[in-house]
């Protein structure tokens, strides 16, 4: 499987015309703007600086288990990009993301991807998850059902780059992955 190069400008983050982003705000301004609100609860833990934090991501395919990956251990990045999912030509299926905001809030977090076959482009998706704040609990975003492509061209290997940013351009994470579209269940 060969790698796939991705140029900066498929995943540059993009800006509702409509939204206009307020001032940014520290944590402790929104503590002081509001007493009764205790944004700090879930704030995380001292020694990790990260604002979000992926702690699990999903593949939801109609009529079979979730295909996990969860974030929470070091290699699991590494796991899916040498080893790639399987969708069934013509199955609906959707992506499912479960994260903490800790430290500070969070402006428009988006989800970013590009899928190439064969080094062609054949999907780019960018998803507005939300503005967040600091919580104990995890939050879960799932996103829109997709049905994958059906046909003899489907089948096939595809490679996918994906990314989470925000409003500032900070990127919480970035990673590799891939899947096959294959005519039946292996």
């Amino acid at each position: 499987m060969a790698n796939q190069q991705y140029d900066d400008d498929e995943l540059a983050p993009f800006q509702t015309t409509s939204y206009k982003p307020g001032e940014k705000k520290s944590i402790q301004k929104y503590q002081t703007l509001n007493t009764n609100d205790n944004l700090s609860q879930g704030s995380g833990p001292s020694d990790d600086s990260h604002c979000v934090v992926i702690s699990q991501i999903a593949l939801e395919v109609a009529g079979c288990s979730d295909i996990i990956l969860d974030l929470s251990i070091p290699e699991a990045l590494q796991t899916i990009k040498d080893k790639p999912f399987m969708i069934k030509k013509g199955m609906e299926y959707r992506m499912k993301v479960l994260f903490k905001i800790q430290h500070d809030v969070v402006s428009s977090l988006k989800y970013l991807q590009v899928v190439k076959r064969c080094g062609i482009q054949v999907d780019k998706t960018k998803e507005m998850i939300g503005s967040y704040g600091p919580a104990s609990e995890p939050y879960e975003k799932k996103f829109m059902i997709e049905e994958a492509p059906t046909g003899m061209l489907a089948h096939s290997h595809y490679e996918v780059k994906s990314k989470f940013v925000d409003d500032d351009n900070v990127m919480h994470i970035e990673w590799n992955w891939s899947f096959d579209i294959k005519k039946d269940w292996e």
